[in-house]
């Protein structure tokens, strides 16, 4: 029989406990990544997301909640900086509101096309963006998640080349500030209304138009009510796929490129569904006789920069926003 005193029962437990945390992978079960979104289950990014969950499910259990149903709209990257989620689809909007600088992201005619935006984020100027919200914020950008272009459908039938032609065009926009310096940075005359009111105040005339990306103005049928779609494109519409910085610093080089990897193919599908529905729909805009035309674009660009400049420039970083266009 071999005698162990107190301290030796201590030292060895404490020796077992080290070595444990050597190797705290060892039957261990899969890492849950807890993900939310405020986009339901029947959305098409739904199925970007669940092409993503089969492409890590060696390394992570995807664990999603569609609908905000564990945190409300806004609440996300909170929930992320809280250790509370782990992963999400974020509005860039969200990121804004505590680093200024980033409210470039969000500015009008930033992107030409949903290609343009993915080759910003990987470009220079779009990797110190991803560095500052990991520093500040603590999180980890992984990829853009586009949604649709938002363009002009106009109840008038009222030729739309320029931002003046907008002049004195009622464009309902939704409420609050973002949303109405939007409606003045195209030349219009913002007016705030309740998304589920919409179609009804285009009905009666309360507004003239309103802008949203043309596949939901189909599913809305704002086309009933309306007489034409100027596909001013002034928002490349998207979110960001972010991860808590704890989760993706923690994982392996090869983990990380796999990861990176399968967000970048689920996205670029994602992007070729969103871009096939909208030529789906131009196309029945078209046939029920609604009139489908592009501006000029560069009078658009040129108007609506020039007011954001004057409004939020001083929040961003110096020389960005021409990096940005020059981008190719």
């Amino acid at each position: 029989m071999i005698r162990m005193n107190r301290r030796s029962v201590l030292a060895a437990g404490t020796s077992a406990l080290a070595l444990g945390a050597t190797y705290p992978a060892f039957g261990q079960a899969k890492q849950k990544l807890r993900f939310s979104s405020a986009f339901t289950e029947t959305d098409t990014r739904t199925e970007a997301y669940k092409s993503f969950a089969a492409a890590i499910k060696d390394d992570f259990e995807f664990e999603p909640y569609w609908g905000n149903t564990l945190f409300k709209q806004g609440t996300e990257l909170v929930a992320l900086q809280r250790d509370n989620l782990d992963l999400c689809n974020l509005a860039p909007a969200d990121i804004s509101k505590q680093i200024p600088a980033w409210s470039l992201m969000t500015s009008a005619y930033l992107f030409r096309d949903a290609d343009h935006m993915k080759k910003t984020f990987k470009s220079d100027v779009g990797r110190e963006f991803i560095k500052m919200a990991k520093d500040q914020l603590g999180i980890q950008i992984i990829a853009p998640v586009y949604f649709g272009s938002r363009s002009v459908n106009l109840k008038p039938d009222k030729p739309i080349k320029t931002p003046a032609d907008m002049a004195g065009i009622k464009l309902r926009m939704p409420p609050g500030e973002f949303w109405q310096f939007l409606g003045e940075s195209l030349g219009a005359n913002p007016t705030p209304v309740a998304y589920a009111e919409l179609y009804t105040a285009l009905q009666t005339g309360t507004v003239d138009g309103q802008d949203n990306p043309v596949v939901a103005s189909k599913l809305m049928k704002f086309d009933e009510v309306t007489t034409q779609f100027v596909l001013t494109r002034h928002v490349i519409a998207y979110d960001v796929m972010a991860i808590r910085s704890k989760i993706w610093d923690a994982m392996k080089p090869d983990q990380q490129t796999k990861f990176q990897a399968a967000a970048e193919k689920a996205m670029d599908e994602n992007t070729e569904r969103f871009n096939k529905q909208e030529v789906e729909v131009l196309e029945y805009f078209k046939k029920e006789g609604k009139k489908v035309y592009e501006p000029d674009q560069n009078a658009f660009r040129t108007f609506a920069q020039k007011r954001y400049v004057e409004k939020y420039g001083n929040d961003w970083p110096k020389g960005a926003l021409e990096r940005i266009n020059a981008v190719k």
